[in-house]
């Protein structure tokens, strides 16, 4: 998913001072420009519904099928208001929130505070699985309906929600979160209607959202999903588009040969047999700009501790790989070497944090190497998932680099997806490096740390090395706790420079866009997150 400034506060009441749309009233005339088009995804993981979506090709679809409380700018990122009319705190504890008139969702029901306590109810129960559930932890009674493996929910709501009126409800957390309101944008957080609750399963195969397009049938599963423009959306955000069809690829050199063709108007991602020229070839219709994904060189530090447990191990790692190569010789460029654990993108990143183990340097790497033990048998073996993206030629890339660098032998091992990539890591089947990305839920400092490196990330989330830290436990509770955003962020800063120092992930760089769009539209932008603005687009 895809810089970006600080959001804004009003002093006091800690009021969110963010740039409401506008829901005025309705224009049958407005955003009706017409005609369709075809766009580039891969197949989504799971359902269609929010609260079960932790991955970039099913939040690509639910981000024109739904609006939630807070949407972020596809420019800035900056946070703003969209479904809710206001979000307020005084302890950053307890929240209120309150919705704008004009939201129905595309079965004509009101989109009201009841929709909202009902998917986030849903999502934080255990029992129904939902890849987002660890989002709901922070809220007063999700340890009642998430107890744990092997025990049963006590209860079926979670108590920290509470409904004032039809477009009123509050919210109140286990402890102070200061990054509360930022998050509210993300997918986990989208409404439900009440259709949703006579059959979920069937529902994640067309669900019916809130957005500025609604779905044109039922999802294909591994052909396409066809969803069409919703004419009640409000006016400000109506699709301009009648229709787009997203047309599902396994070959991202095959979608850009259709791109290239027509037969695509959009492509998101990028071949890396494309990157050389796709510059002269499309021009302006190229979108080349910094976009929120960092890429990792992931250490399963519990299941092979002998290899990776000691930090001085890893930070030899680190230091043996050319950074400055790899953006440049494999990715032409849509790449830039990775200096913090945070996003050059997100509040809070600063330039050159990695310091010395962010530095290429072969030859301190080796005598660190050394005199650390090395790894045993002098040999490493390196995962990638095989599933396009440029992951084969980088990971064979840092091989080759650590084995003249380090003199180990090292070898790589493909899986067909990342997901089967991670299952064996977390079984403990996998136990060499491995490619790991992150692409940012909400804009913030914190939502590069808890959720890939807290304890709770274990379980819920992607900490699949289970790095374990109480001192960095500890400083990102301090930054939660804290109601100030400049304290609250060098507190964030603080838990940076932990994993910073014990390096549980290598980063080794961040992501720019790599988009190009075709003649027969304009008006295409794709967001931090790396999801396209569909409503914005129109026909040459």
């Amino acid at each position: 998913m895809r810089g970006a400034t600080s959001a804004k506060w009003v002093a006091g009441a800690l009021v969110v001072a963010l740039a409401a749309t506008a829901c005025g009233p309705e224009d049958p005339k407005a955003g009706k420009t017409g005609g369709h088009i075809n766009v580039l995804l891969g197949e989504p993981q799971h359902g269609l519904v929010g609260q079960d979506t932790a991955e970039s090709e099913g939040d690509e679809v639910l981000h024109a099928l739904f609006t939630g409380l807070v949407t972020y700018d596809t420019r800035t990122s900056e946070p703003k208001l969209a479904v809710a009319e206001s979000i307020e705190s005084t302890d950053s504890k307890t929240w209120t929130i309150k919705l704008k008139d004009g939201y129905t969702f595309h079965n004509g029901e009101k989109v009201d505070a009841q929709s909202f306590v009902r998917a986030w109810n849903w999502g934080a129960n255990q029992e129904n699985n939902a890849a987002t559930m660890g989002f709901f932890s922070k809220i007063e009674g999700s340890d009642e309906l998430a107890p744990g493996k092997g025990r049963t929910p006590s209860a079926k709501e979670l108590k920290g929600l509470r409904i004032i009126d039809s477009k009123t409800f509050t919210v109140t957390l286990k402890a102070p979160f200061s990054q509360f309101r930022t998050m509210l944008g993300y997918s986990a957080f989208y409404p439900l209607p009440q259709a949703f609750e006579a059959d979920p399963k069937g529902f994640a195969e067309a669900p019916v959202g809130n957005g500025p397009f609604r779905m044109d049938g039922t999802w294909e599963h591994d052909k396409q999903i066809k969803i069409k423009r919703y004419d009640k959306y409000p006016v400000d955000g109506r699709a301009k588009l009648d229709g787009v069809t997203f047309k599902i690829y396994k070959d991202l050199d095959a979608a850009y040969t259709d791109l290239r063709k027509n037969q695509l108007q959009i492509v998101d991602r990028l071949p890396v047999s494309a990157l050389a020229n796709i510059s002269e070839e499309f021009g302006d219709r190229y979108i080349y700009k910094p976009e929120s994904t960092v890429g990792y060189l992931g250490l399963p530090l519990e299941s092979n501790p002998e290899a990776f447990g000691r930090p001085e191990v890893r930070k030899a790692i680190s230091m043996a790989i050319d950074r400055d190569a790899i953006a440049k010789t494999i990715f032409n460029g849509t790449r830039k070497p990775a200096d913090d654990f945070i996003s050059p993108i997100v509040p809070g990143y600063r330039k050159g944090a990695l310091g010395e183990a962010g530095t290429y340097n072969p030859i301190k790497a080796k005598s660190l190497f050394q005199q650390a033990g090395g790894i045993p048998g002098n040999k490493l073996e390196l995962g990638y998932s095989d599933d396009g993206g440029g992951h084969k030629q980088w990971i064979e890339a840092v091989a080759a680099q650590l084995k003249a660098n380090l003199g180990i032998e090292t070898s790589v091992k493909p899986y067909p997806t990342s997901g089967a990539l991670l299952d064996e890591v977390k079984g403990h089947k996998f136990e060499g490096a491995f490619r790991m990305g992150w692409a940012m839920d909400y804009p913030a400092a914190e939502d590069y740390l808890r959720p890939i490196f807290s304890k709770e990330a274990i379980a819920n989330g992607s900490n699949h090395g289970r790095y374990k830290s109480e001192e960095f436990e500890a400083a990102l509770s301090a930054a939660d706790r804290a109601t100030d955003p400049a304290t609250s962020l060098k507190l964030y800063q603080k838990a940076d420079d932990i994993v910073i120092r014990d390096l549980p992930y290598i980063p080794v760089f961040t992501y720019m866009s790599a988009a190009a769009y075709s003649k027969s539209v304009t008006d295409v932008e794709v967001d931090a997150q790396g999801r396209m603005d569909l409503a914005k687009v129109e026909r040459s």
